[in-house]
């Protein structure tokens, strides 16, 4: 269900408010692409500064502009495990596809707690359920053995995103998984990595701003042709690389997509605009290769 690209689309804004023609912008630029899917509400897409109407309103939105082109894979996870059922719920009557469930963050719960908190998601919603380890993130890993309870006890949860930076464990999880449980990689510089080992794609951030060279990366690897693939990633691996290096994620990306003429560069606190230098770093990087 899930292999292919699936890009973790920011969240335009302007003056404050959500941006709907901008954000419809960015969608058709995703699926023009060749993109498989999207998924709103985020980390990309600043969901822990959207309100209870606006997480909402950007779910419907996408589902609307989608227009059934891909999967719409809707951010509805949450430190409260009421709340992610609630949110996930809203987004089933929405029209979404299936459901990005983050590992709960700060409140660093037991295995068995994060075990029960993704079970108590699942029954309650029939939406496919993709899970999303990222320790950096969250301060807390999905363990290895929770991931296989879950395929186990859960039939919806289908598939993994994986953003801890570990190659052995994606090997692992492909090795005691039912073979139709999908792994992705949470990072754009890992995509091949973990696709060699058996990963099935990528929930992409640099997707936003170059959903057709993703894609095509992804479909070449998909095929086994890794001499192609392996070409596309050694041309943007220096982007993949700034957004890491320049600030955290979505300010890089989304001032990226602000100097490609897509969204303002608005962001929203605690998030903040990049330094002058740091935007023409990226300017220079965007321009040499042939994005800008």
């Amino acid at each position: 269900m899930f292999a292919g690209t699936h890009t973790a689309i920011i969240t335009p804004f302007r003056n404050g408010r959500l941006d709907e023609d901008a954000l419809k912008k960015v969608i058709d630029y995703q699926f023009d692409g060749g993109v498989q899917g999207v998924v709103p509400c985020g980390t990309t897409g600043e969901s822990p500064t959207l309100d209870y109407d606006e997480h909402d309103r950007v779910i419907q939105l996408t589902v609307g502009i989608t227009r059934g082109r891909g999967l719409v894979i809707a951010g509805t996870g949450s430190n409260s495990t009421r709340e992610a059922i609630e949110m996930t719920q809203e987004a089933e009557a929405a029209g979404a596809n299936a459901s990005l469930q983050v590992a709960p963050y700060y409140n660093k719960p037991t295995q068995e707690g994060l075990f029960r908190h993704f079970r108590d998601i699942a029954k309650n919603t029939s939406l496919p359920i993709m899970l999303y380890s990222i320790p950096g993130r969250c301060g807390i890993e999905i363990g290895i053995e929770t991931v296989v309870r879950l395929a186990e006890e859960c039939p919806n949860i289908r598939a993994i995103k994986e953003a801890g930076g570990n190659a052995d464990r994606v090997s692992v999880l492909k090795q005691l998984l039912p073979e139709n449980f999908e792994i992705l990689s949470g990072d754009d510089s890992l995509t091949l990595p973990f696709m060699s080992v058996g990963g099935k794609g990528i929930v992409s951030v640099a997707g936003n701003l170059i959903p057709k060279e993703m894609s095509t990366m992804v479909q070449h690897a998909l095929k086994g042709e890794w001499a192609e693939a392996q070409a596309i990633h050694a041309k943007f691996n220096p982007l993949f690389s700034m957004f890491l290096k320049l600030a955290t994620n979505p300010i890089p990306i989304k001032t990226a997509m602000a100097l490609k003429g897509l969204c303002d560069a608005e962001l929203r606190l605690p998030m903040c605009e990049m330094s002058d230098a740091q935007v023409a770093e990226l300017k220079a990087t965007m321009v040499k290769l042939g994005i800008l």
